[in-house]
């Protein structure tokens, strides 16, 4: 009877104590979810130049080794030249659009202080437009017979897309210095490269065994063969852009080659700014000249459609429709960071349903076969 008696008992505390350990592991949970949390406040600030650091990093990780064997391993020595060479090609071309811009507004500026600035009067062949060719070709002349009471007619809204201006350039001005230190960290990020590679292949390990690690290293290639295939091409065609607006002496040069790269990098091609040059082309200059530019604007234009699918599938299995929606898809949501996360997740995911989809064959599978 006392055997009978102890059983519930015993129950009873086995019980209590199944609940008294679940409860302590949902409170270290809850304690180590509170800590997650607040540590991602406290980096939130610091997360998008981190991010873009680690993805200069990996980019720039073969650069970096070719350089390490050149100089005699001297990590430090290596992560400075990169870095200074990462800045120049940043710098240069950002300072070159500047001046370009302020010679153009202080060009602008003297003109209105001395009252020299005039517009042109429409011309006659805007009449013909249907149905607002008219009134357009009446208010281009108005606006242009007295500049001044239109300015002052207009100067309200004319405030307020200036004050959106000067905001949008403010925030051109915080993003640039953002990738600058971007570029720095990711120095420090090269010489430290074993260690944080350990590191990764430790937790990705952790996480997903051999699986994880495989994925990592799938991340990684990813990215450099994005950074080959995204922004190298685009560093091509931009170079190959600004040595034919120099040579043919096409005014505010230096803002379209930078129009140029911005729109390679979000994949809309150099086009958008060939094509209206090369109509301008055709309309001032002799027929000899126009053509040779646009017999050079035509190769630049379809490069990237040659050189972009070899160099961004070399080294993977993920088919190349895969990174190209991952590449175009990030872009449009998330900007110039979605470049590069756009392709990593979608890659990682694809061989994650492919992993799923279909499994390799297990050991016992293939015992089979050789058995039979």
């Amino acid at each position: 009877m006392e055997q009978i008696a102890d059983t519930p008992a015993r129950k009873t505390d086995a019980g209590q104590i199944s609940i008294e350990a679940r409860v302590s592991d949902l409170v270290r949970l809850g304690i180590i979810g509170l800590f997650a949390y607040w540590t991602m406040v406290l980096i939130a600030p610091f997360a998008l130049i981190v991010i873009w650091s680690a993805i200069l990093a990996v980019a720039l990780f073969p650069m970096f080794q070719t350089l390490l064997r050149l100089i005699g391993n001297r990590p430090m020595i290596a992560a400075v030249i990169i870095v200074i060479g990462c800045l120049v090609l940043i710098i240069a071309p950002l300072a070159l659009v500047a001046v370009n811009f302020a010679d153009a507004v202080q060009a602008l500026i003297g003109k209105l202080w001395t009252g020299n600035f005039t517009l042109p009067t429409a011309p006659v062949a805007i009449k013909e437009w249907p149905v607002v060719g008219e009134r357009v070709h009446d208010t281009w002349n108005q606006i242009a017979g007295d500049l001044a009471s239109t300015i002052i007619k207009f100067q309200a809204p004319i405030r307020e897309v200036m004050g959106v201006v000067v905001a949008k350039l403010a925030s051109i001005g915080g993003g640039v210095l953002s990738f600058v230190a971007s570029i720095i960290l990711s120095g420090l990020f090269l010489t430290w490269s074993v260690r944080l590679a350990a590191a990764i292949q430790v937790l990705a390990s952790r996480i997903a065994g051999e699986k994880g690690v495989g994925f990592a290293r799938l991340a990684g290639t990813t990215v450099r063969n994005v950074s080959r295939g995204v922004i190298g091409v685009a560093f091509l065609q931009t170079l190959l852009c600004g040595v034919c607006f120099a040579f043919f002496d096409i005014p505010a040069r230096g803002a379209l080659t930078f129009a140029v790269f911005m729109l390679c990098v979000m994949q809309l091609g150099p086009g958008l700014v060939l094509l209206p040059v090369v109509i301008w082309a055709w309309f001032s200059w002799p027929f000899a000249t126009a053509f040779i530019f646009t017999c050079l604007a035509v190769p630049i234009t379809v490069v990237d459609n040659i050189l972009k699918p070899i160099l961004m599938a070399k080294g993977l299995s993920t088919p190349m429709p895969v990174i190209l929606i991952g590449v175009i898809g990030g872009t449009l949501s998330h900007g110039l960071l979605g470049l590069f996360l756009g392709p990593v997740v979608l890659s990682v995911f694809y061989e994650l349903l492919r992993a799923w989809a279909w499994p390799p064959a297990t050991s016992n599978g293939s015992e089979a076969e050789h058995i039979g």
